[in-house]
């Protein structure tokens, strides 16, 4: 018996090894993923325009 394996042999166990090494960071970046808040605090949408229009006269008065 041959205790040397073949070329095709070879090529499948390296082709398993980068699916399982992708399988491996999928798993990673689905964790990191979970770890995120799906939703974020939403702010009033005047409040918003309040804030930005206070961004913009306060560019105003340093601007001039």
């Amino acid at each position: 018996m041959e205790a040397a394996c073949s070329y095709d042999s070879i090529v499948a166990i390296v082709c398993n090894s980068v699916v399982g090494f992708l399988i491996v960071i999928l798993f990673v970046i689905l964790y990191k993923a979970c770890k995120v808040p799906s939703h974020q605090e939403k702010v009033p949408a005047f409040a918003a325009k309040l804030e930005q229009k206070k961004d913009e006269q306060r560019y105003m008065l340093t601007a001039a």
